[in-house]
């Protein structure tokens, strides 16, 4: 069985949408598109390089497949590991409204898009990757499919814009395994799928022991 990543540039407020460019998205006269661009710094391009290796195949939303189809086709390239890696492996879109794709293997999921990628998990192997694609990755999160995230978290805040945990997502914990500054202030953070949430109180009686201690040493200190 796979694992499926979900890979995207996100604001300090969680906004996901048009990254790259002013007409990427403006979906509910979003105003901010490119806001990600002034972040990207000699040292993202290992980052981003890093994270096309990994992948075994790419899983894509009708709109960020018509992005990357319109551009990566077009790189030719054969030093450019990102355009050979991408134009080469596997690519699945999910679209209600696009009756066939004709990037080079390029694959159209065929029914509800949640039971498509749930299949496809179960006969792939390595590594999906979700790449932009706000609509699908809302979906699913409510259909609790995503194994690990990958933020390239910028130093912005957008007040407005689709964010990346919309209202619907299903409850999920998850375990930072790293954390890597840039140049330009972005925060590439990787986070793995730890289960459900846990819960607890800071209520009087509920008060864990050891921050009992702690309280009781940072008194100490003071006086």
């Amino acid at each position: 069985m796979s694992k499926l990543v979900v890979s995207t540039f996100v604001s300090l407020d969680g906004v996901m949408q048009a990254p790259g460019g002013p007409d990427e998205d403006t979906e509910d006269g979003f105003e901010h598109g490119g806001w990600s661009v002034p972040y990207f710094g000699e040292d993202m391009g290992p980052i981003m390089v890093e994270q096309f290796a990994g992948m075994e195949s790419l899983l894509l939303g009708r709109k960020t497949y018509e992005i990357f189809a319109a551009h990566w086709p077009h790189i030719t390239d054969e030093n450019d590991p990102v355009a050979t890696k991408l134009n080469a492996m596997p690519k699945y879109v999910a679209s209600r409204t696009l009756d066939k794709v004709e990037w080079n293997n390029s694959h159209l999921l065929q029914g509800d898009a949640a039971e498509a990628v749930a299949e496809l998990k179960k006969r792939s192997v390595g590594e999906i990757n979700v790449q932009g694609s706000g609509n699908l990755i809302r979906t699913l999160q409510q259909h609790d499919l995503v194994d690990e995230y990958r933020l390239l978290i910028e130093p912005v805040a957008l007040g407005t814009g689709k964010r990346l945990f919309a209202e619907g997502t299903a409850p999920a914990a998850f375990k930072l395994t790293g954390a890597r500054p840039t140049s330009t202030g972005v925060v590439y953070c990787t986070y793995e799928r730890a289960g459900r949430p846990s819960y607890g109180s800071f209520a009087l009686d509920n008060y864990p022991e050891k921050a009992r201690e702690v309280k009781i040493v940072d008194e100490t200190r003071s006086t």
